[in-house]
């Protein structure tokens, strides 16, 4: 399958017409719970096409740290640019987009920018038809399971604690913490507890957002795999592919990679390498709608399970669409609903463990 040939049954959407003009507005999110001390808020731009039929697109970009300057200005100048005058056609757009794009880098800013295109297209499409975007691409289910994650490497113990009976309070099924940046043994100590917390049934992941080593990787899942972990995340550099396939070897625990992967290619290159068991596209990073759902096509044809990384807002809704159903993940008080930058309900309501559609035309993300 051609990668812009995904939801091809679909055909363009009539009446939108050409692109006339594209524009942004930089919106800084303060955190309600500090992803660490430094990261006290998260960056969007939201994305607004207008169409030669009136119908406006709604998307973002999205970076929690760094970049948002440079998404916007590529945003502004290199993608409106190139994009004013022609066809409003996500799919059809996307690929020589990113060849226009590529001398500035293949991914990274050029994708996160991407995304925001990419997104407000496929909200138009949704528009004009009077769909929500699931239903355009094929939707599969109504609702989605949702799983407990933090980003708690600077909590206390106690708070550590104290978030992990919320989870398991809640009924998480599978719940993920973090680990790293510290001695393997505080670490061991704080794995413990949440495993002590939430029982033996519920499923437990750690993610080490690429801090370890390949010799500390294998000594410190050797140690904490007696919690029964149900996966590691990005125990190395993302972009050290072969090394995660040679740890992967090494270990009984599953690989899970993905969110700092940004083509479609180097996803392809992680699975024939043998580097992960377990992918995790974010759609923003990735350059949008059109490759994540080549992403999880080619991953669901290789066997692969495939995780949506973080915005469950977006997320959820491409993980109806998905041959495979897994869990969301719902960082606790970081959904835009929850952070309360919304001009309309959101998307998807979700109650507890489970994320349930509303059934909103286009893909529902409006801001104030």
């Amino acid at each position: 399958m051609s990668p812009f040939d995904v939801g091809a049954s679909i055909g363009a959407v009539p009446g939108l017409g050409r692109i006339t003009t594209l524009r942004t507005r930089p919106i800084d999110v303060p955190l309600i719970r500090p992803w660490g001390p430094d990261v006290l808020e998260h960056h969007l731009i939201e994305v607004l096409v207008d169409t030669e039929s009136g119908v406006i697109g709604h998307g973002f970009s999205w970076t929690p740290s760094i970049g948002a300057g440079s998404v916007r200005a590529m945003l502004d100048r290199d993608i409106h640019d190139f994009v004013v005058g022609r066809d409003a056609d996500a799919r059809a757009l996307w690929a020589p987009l990113w060849r226009h794009l590529h001398e500035a880098g293949s991914g990274g800013v050029t994708t996160i920018a991407m995304a925001g295109l990419d997104l407000a297209l496929w909200d138009a499409a949704g528009r004009a038809a009077q769909r929500p975007v699931a239903e355009l691409i094929g939707a599969r289910r109504a609702s989605v399971e949702v799983y407990g994650s933090g980003v708690n490497r600077h909590y206390s113990r106690d708070e550590l604690v104290a978030q992990a009976q919320r989870w398991a309070d809640a009924g998480h099924s599978l719940v993920k913490m973090k680990v790293g940046g510290r001695p393997l043994a505080e670490d061991r100590e704080r794995v413990a507890a949440v495993r002590a917390t939430i029982g033996p049934d519920v499923e437990l992941a750690i993610d080490a957002n690429q801090l370890w080593t390949l010799e500390e990787a294998e000594r410190a899942i050797g140690e904490l795999s007696e919690f029964r972990l149900c996966w590691v995340e990005e125990p190395l550099l993302s972009d050290d592919l072969l090394g995660h396939a040679v740890l992967r070897s090494r270990v009984g625990v599953p690989i899970a990679m993905g969110e700092n992967l940004h083509t479609a290619q180097r996803f392809r290159e992680a699975t024939e390498l043998g580097a992960a068991d377990i992918l995790q596209p974010n759609a923003i990073r990735v350059g949008g709608i059109t490759p994540y759902l080549e992403i999880t096509a080619e991953a669901d044809a290789a066997g692969m399970p495939v995780y949506p990384h973080l915005l469950p807002d977006l997320s959820g809704q491409l993980a109806m669409t998905m041959a495979r159903p897994t869990p969301i993940e719902d960082v606790e008080d970081a959904s835009f609903e929850r952070l309360g930058i919304l001009a309309e309900p959101a998307p998807l309501s979700i109650d507890g463990t489970l994320a349930t559609s509303r059934e909103r035309v286009g893909l529902g993300i409006v801001f104030a």
